[in-house]
């Protein structure tokens, strides 16, 4: 007969925690979790970029509408996490156009949560980068300039 493998420590630990753990009613946070996780990001930016967002909308929806799918020539809803819409500050006039929309940030719940599922981040930084990567829009930035910025502060 072969013998039976001991168990370390480590297992030992491992396996009550997972045991602990509530895996039955484990589920994905909800859109309503995701509003707060954004307003969290949100408060934690300097008052001075705050102060500067303060007419932006912001919207959780689960996925991006097919218009902005085929105007972004997406392959999947899934490739686009956030989205901007709206004027840039630098683009505004002195004074806001009539009938103009407010400016908005959509955060898309389905294709962050498939993000967060392949990547090795925790989902409030994803939330935190993406919400942060559309207010960059709000000021103007393109997605290029975001990418040297982000680059340069890796450095």
């Amino acid at each position: 007969m072969g013998s039976v493998p001991s168990v370390t420590a480590s297992t030992s630990a491992h396996a009550e925690a997972t045991a602990a753990a509530d895996w039955d009613a484990a589920k994905a946070p909800a859109i309503a979790d995701f509003e707060i996780m954004a307003q969290a990001a949100f408060d934690r930016l300097p008052d001075e970029f705050r102060a500067l967002c303060a007419d932006v909308v912001f919207n959780v929806t689960e996925f991006p509408e097919d218009d902005v799918i085929k105007e972004l020539e997406a392959e999947s809803p899934f490739d686009i996490l956030g989205l901007f819409s709206g004027v840039g500050l630098p683009q505004q006039g002195y004074a806001p156009q009539t009938g103009q929309m407010p400016n908005t940030i959509h955060l898309y719940r389905r294709p962050i949560l498939d993000y967060w599922a392949e990547n090795d981040e925790s989902l409030g930084h994803i939330v935190t980068h993406v919400l942060v990567h559309e207010i960059g829009h709000h000021f103007g930035f393109s997605d290029e300039d975001m990418e040297a910025i982000e680059a340069e502060a890796e450095r």
